[in-house]
């Protein structure tokens, strides 16, 4: 999980762990990502049931 997160958003765990700003601002990254995902599965879902 460790190496995902350094990856994916260029953060280690520790300092994940340890920061609360740092925390905050992985976790906003997530949530726009998952919404962006979910945008782009309605739109698929939407041409596909066209």
């Amino acid at each position: 999980m460790e190496k995902a997160m350094q990856q994916a958003r260029g953060v280690n765990y520790k300092e994940y762990s340890q920061k609360l700003e740092k925390r905050l601002e992985v976790e906003k990254q997530r949530e726009q990502d998952y919404k962006e995902s979910r945008r782009m599965v309605a739109e698929v879902d939407r041409q596909i049931h066209r």
